[in-house]
């Protein structure tokens, strides 16, 4: 069950009582509360978003940065996709393209943060989100995933499925919203004019008999209307037992048919029929207020007339598309207020965050790291992680005392005093920042810790690490608050993230690509890596390693990681290893001889199912938007095959020369086995004989 909120919000007439008064600006008095309360959280849902939005609007612009989180529906579409020992940076951009592509964000925490010089504070305001990627338009379509374990992690923390799901904000991507324009475009255009009778004609005697009896029913209003009869209001049951009706109303000042109770297939036989016999009879498709659908016959007096009607049913059409699709953007209104404003976002190990907002709301993630990078910095131009500020702060760092640099571990280290104000005795908080919380105009300076895993209180906690980090810093926020994306002190921390969960490898986003090698050199030789798949079940990483190493020597190989018990990484003492491998596996394969049966690498290759290549190749599996839960499933559906790379700049070294003789001498040895075979069958033979 849920937990019962408690809402900070009071009648003003009691807030006044028990509170104390203070400036949050120039032009606004708010109340502060003393009293310990809940945590004062924003929870905005689809019946409060607009009056939010507003006011949203107002705090942003004011902030001096802007917190966020989000909370997801998953991580890894398949246990392979995770973060693995050695992924290179491209593939752990392809890991992270996999998730924000195939899970949804269901919640997003947004909090301002503004300093007050009155109450030398920061003042902040959480806003709690919740986000559902609901149809609004109808050829819009959203499908996601859902994993069971980040499912699981969400109940356990009491989130509201219901209130997600039910009152969810929907939300369209810039390039949603620009394909729903084009999808509008096209669907009234295909909705007026005349139906071309090479396309459609008359073929049952049905529709036959309906095109007489609606030509007929045309004639007479028209002949009514322009001989000064008395065209009748209604005329139901245009033919016996239907429930089909017509009636004279006005459209855009001018006479016309209400149709009611036709199928579209009907109304495609009416308008063959006004394209045929009325040149001065119009066909509209228009949906009223209520969205729901009108079919009129309009008649037009003149040529331009004709043309003016046209223009404005258009012109119309066009209001009521992008009404429909500003509120269908939803959501990404907050995105697009945060990127416009080029206000500093600052998140807590948060490089899939930024890619869930940028595949959520932007439009398709970019292939490769260099143009994501490229891309992202038009969009939000500073970016900070506070895992990166506590990681490669010395003094920071000391502070967690290596402990967990998780969000909340971070927080209980760096900012004690906010989340347990009582703690006041230790030296590392003379240094402290005081840090309000607003929300509705209502001022709180103490408060009970909030639900962690709320992606709106987490915001709150990324917000107080990053204000406390920054003091130890060095920052002067009277002075320094207005520009913190470009102060020096935040030089080396600012526009980098990292790429991995498990590793240390960094992102670079100020340049146009991976700056790994600046923080943590890699100590993996990526052409020296062999991936392996499909082979037994039954063999372990150290029997892989004993069939290489008996091949190719004892110290031929580095170390096996699997990824899963279907694949393994074998990593070579060198890259032209790597060749002689893929080399003998292709030959061995294509040999039925006794030699075969015997060679160490037979144990791998039992089956005839085993596939093995290079690096590249596991970068072209991890670029599929295919994820089965085997490996081995994922190499056979996305169809890579084999490779047997050639040595660079086509030269051949002593190692590989003498694994070539080896080769051949087993071929000799293979060669002389057979003979053997056979001279033993013949002599058996004249035995008997």
């Amino acid at each position: 069950m849920r937990r019962q909120k408690r809402w900070p919000l009071k009648p003003l007439a009691s807030s006044l009582i028990r509170s104390r008064f203070c400036f949050s600006s120039a032009a606004e008095t708010v109340a502060t509360q003393t009293t310990t309360e809940a945590f004062p959280l924003k929870h905005v849902t689809k019946s409060n978003f607009e009056t939010t939005l507003n006011d949203l609007r107002t705090h942003v612009k004011a902030a001096d940065f802007v917190a966020v989180d989000l909370e997801m529906t998953g991580v890894t579409s398949a246990p392979w996709r995770d973060s693995l020992e050695l992924d290179r940076y491209d593939v752990r951009y392809l890991k992270v393209k996999d998730s924000a592509e195939k899970f949804a964000v269901v919640q997003f925490g947004v909090c301002p943060f503004r300093w007050d010089s009155l109450t030398h504070s920061f003042v902040s305001h959480p806003h709690n989100f919740y986000v559902f990627p609901r149809q609004e338009l109808r050829f819009d379509h959203h499908e996601f995933l859902c994993q069971t374990t980040s499912m699981d992690f969400l109940a356990k923390y009491q989130f509201d499925f219901n209130a997600c799901i039910h009152e969810g904000i929907s939300y369209l991507s810039r390039r949603q919203e620009e394909d729903a324009s084009k999808r509008f475009e096209l669907l009234y255009d295909d909705e007026e004019g005349v139906v071309d009778t090479e396309d459609f004609k008359l073929v049952r005697l049905a529709d036959v008999l309906f095109a007489e009896r609606m030509k007929k029913k045309m004639n007479e209003w028209r002949s009514e209307l322009l001989h000064g009869g008395n065209a009748s209001s209604e005329s139901p049951g245009i033919s016996n037992g239907s429930t089909q009706s017509v009636e004279t109303v006005f459209y855009h000042m001018r006479p016309a048919l209400s149709l009611k109770g036709f199928t579209s297939h009907q109304l495609r036989v009416i308008r063959l029929v006004l394209g045929k016999h009325f040149g001065d009879l119009v066909y509209i498709h228009a949906n009223d207020k209520s969205s729901c659908s009108q079919d009129f016959v309009v008649y037009t007096d003149s040529e331009s007339d004709k043309e003016n009607l046209l223009k404005e049913v258009k012109n119309e059409r066009k209001r009521v598309a992008e009404r429909k699709i500003q509120s269908a953007i939803g959501f990404r209104h907050v995105i697009d207020l945060l990127s416009s404003e080029k206000k500093l976002i600052v998140g807590h190990n948060s490089i899939l965050d930024i890619a869930h907002v940028y595949s959520k709301f932007v439009g398709p993630l970019p292939s490769t790291a260099e143009e994501f990078v490229t891309s992202l910095r038009d969009h939000f131009p500073y970016i900070v992680d506070t895992k990166i500020l506590v990681n490669m702060n010395p003094m920071l760092h000391q502070r967690m005392k290596k402990s967990s640099t998780s969000l909340s571990s971070a927080f209980s280290s760096l900012c004690p005093q906010v989340e347990l104000p009582s703690r006041g005795s230790d030296s590392f908080l003379q240094q402290r920042v005081k840090i309000d919380v607003e929300v509705d105009n209502v001022r709180c300076s103490k408060w009970n810790a909030g639900g962690k895993h709320e992606a709106g209180y987490d915001a709150f906690m990324t917000g107080c690490i990053f204000a406390q980090a920054c003091s130890h810093l060095g920052f002067d926020f009277t002075h320094d608050s207005e520009n913190i994306a470009q102060n020096e002190k935040l030089e080396k921390y600012i526009n980098r993230l990292y790429l991995s969960w498990a590793r240390g490898d960094i992102i670079d986003l100020r340049a146009s690509h991976s700056n790994a090698e600046n923080w943590r050199v890699s100590k993996f030789k990526y052409e020296k890596i062999v991936l392996i798949w499909n082979f037994p079940r039954k063999l372990k990483a150290r029997e892989i390693k004993e069939c290489i190493c008996k091949t190719f020597g004892s110290t031929s190989v580095t170390s096996v990681y699997h990824l899963d018990d279907t694949a393994v990484f074998v990593l070579f003492k060198n890259s032209e290893l790597v060749s002689e491998f893929l080399k003998l596996k292709e030959q061995l394969e294509s040999d039925d001889g006794p030699v075969t049966v015997i060679h160490p690498l037979s144990k791998i290759l039992e089956g005839g199912n085993t596939g093995a290549a290079d690096y590249e190749a596991y970068k072209e599996i991890c670029s599929s938007h295919i994820s089965k839960v085997i490996f081995s499933d994922q190499a056979e559906t996305v169809g890579v095959k084999p490779r047997t790379r050639a040595d660079p700049k086509g030269e051949t070294s002593p190692e590989t020369e003498r694994r070539e003789k080896m080769v051949s001498v087993t071929d000799k040895a293979s060669d002389l086995i057979d003979a053997f075979l056979a001279n033993g069958v013949k002599v058996k033979a004249a035995g008997i004989n």
